[in-house]
């Protein structure tokens, strides 16, 4: 079942420079769907947009059926977002946020088994991520949820992404980690400048991508190799190989013909940025990006 579809939607800050251009994305049950993009790709406005917090100019947005503009209150009510920054009134507790959000949502929440779920019951002024699940939505949206945890903590919210997946809902995810997209994630939807330019699983944005792996190697005495850029004394080596073992193949027979010794070799498989980088052609940007 289709949880959430966008269709063309196009948002505009000022005339004639589109944030979003023709967006088009979806998420299923059962699947975890990253949205990476650098500062300022629009991601934010994304996740605003089908969240009714921003009205797209242009587009569709539809919630488990239901159109986002027709329907909004009944549409809504099958997610649950956690956006930067929260913005919670002043002294509220977690146990008091449960509750207000449940009654906010109509509905009887567990809230002693939340806040023991994400380890809030002994910190009262701990992170909020909890609300999201607080009524039991088919569609979690959340905006780099896991900055400034601490390792314990975001394995606990991953399993939680997991467990949610698994009992059938979806995900929408907004990450700067790409580590965490490339192993949480079933797809990955590249926003650049305005537009999907990919929506593919991981592995398979590496394909598309031609992202090579990455070796590095040294030898006992001088030497240069084709496809390879060599240091100023000869003996450190780097390339990025499409086909791995037939580089290595050729490097070392090259090696043994000079009779040289190869005395280090390292493989470093390609990975999310790379792909990045090879699909828009720019740098990724690893800082989180800010609201407009």
């Amino acid at each position: 079942m289709m949880i959430l579809e966008l269709k063309g939607v196009h948002r505009s800050y000022v005339k004639d420079r589109p944030v979003l251009n023709g967006i088009d994305l979806n998420v299923t049950q059962g699947e975890v769907i990253g949205l990476l993009g650098q500062n300022g790709a629009g991601k934010t406005t994304l996740l605003e947009c089908l969240l009714g917090l921003r009205p797209a100019d242009a587009g569709e947005v539809t919630l488990a059926g239901l159109d986002l503009r027709m329907q909004p209150r009944a549409a809504l009510r099958v997610v649950g977002a956690q956006l930067q920054p929260s913005a919670l009134q002043d002294k509220i507790t977690p146990r008091e946020a449960l509750r207000f959000h449940a009654a906010l949502h109509g509905v009887a929440a567990d809230v002693a088994a939340l806040l023991a779920r994400f380890g809030l019951a002994e910190k009262a002024d701990a992170r909020f991520e909890a609300l999201a699940l607080v009524h039991r939505p088919a569609l979690l949206v959340l905006d780099e949820p896991t900055t400034g945890l601490d390792p314990q903590t975001r394995r606990a919210l991953h399993q939680i992404l997991r467990d949610h997946r698994t009992a059938g809902g979806g995900v929408l995810l907004s990450t700067h980690d790409l580590d965490e997209a490339e192993r949480l994630c079933d797809r990955v939807a590249i926003l650049h400048r305005g537009r999907i330019v990919a929506d593919a699983a991981p592995a398979a944005l590496l394909i598309r991508a031609s992202a090579g792996t990455r070796l590095r190697c040294r030898t006992a005495q001088p030497q240069s190799f084709p496809d390879f850029q060599s240091s100023a004394d000869g003996l450190a080596h780097a390339a990025v190989a499409p086909e791995a073992a037939r580089a290595i193949a050729a490097l070392t027979r090259a090696v043994q013909e000079a009779g040289n010794t190869l005395v280090e070799l390292q493989l470093t498989p390609p990975t999310l940025e790379d792909a990045f980088v090879a699909l828009t052609g720019d740098a990724w940007d690893d800082k989180p990006e800010a609201a407009p």
